[in-house]
């Protein structure tokens, strides 16, 4: 990713706590800097060792009311793998759904959106948006299981 591409998800990132009423305090910015410049999935474990080092007065519990509230804004998106709940910056520049690798979190995206095939949903229902993502394994960890795995006889 590149720096520009960083400054653009902060950006992004501020905008919509600001839209939200949020003050934007430093530890706010700290937040926006960490998902923009990581790009990888985060436990909320992960951003409160982060965050502790520059605000040793931080409590685990604000980081993780803070990561909820910026999933629920859709700042952030949430995603249950096999170690716990992670989150990762959302993807606000364009529609787009992902593959996950669940051995080594790396993400593919693609422009297929699968809710062009969604038929008989309740006409009073409204959507206000949608997900969609594939998990399994990419070629670099299903060949390595596979290697990894004994052989019959």
């Amino acid at each position: 990713m590149q720096v520009g591409t960083h400054t653009h998800t902060i950006d992004e990132m501020l905008k919509a706590m600001a839209q939200q009423g949020w003050r934007i305090t430093e530890q706010r910015r700290s937040l926006a800097t960490l998902f923009a410049e990581s790009g990888s999935y985060l436990s909320p474990k992960d951003v409160y060792e982060y965050m502790k080092i520059k605000y040793p007065g931080v409590s685990f519990d604000t980081v993780y009311r803070n990561l909820r509230l910026l999933s629920e804004m859709g700042v952030l998106e949430q995603f249950h793998l096999a170690d716990g709940l992670k989150f990762k910056a959302s993807c606000l520049s364009h529609h787009h759904h992902h593959m996950i690798c669940v051995g080594c979190e790396k993400t593919v995206t693609f422009e297929f959106c699968p809710m062009k095939l969604v038929q008989d949903l309740p006409e009073s229902f409204e959507i206000q948006s949608h997900r969609f993502e594939i998990f399994g394994y990419c070629s670099e960890c299903k060949s390595s299981a596979a290697a990894a795995a004994p052989i019959e006889h």
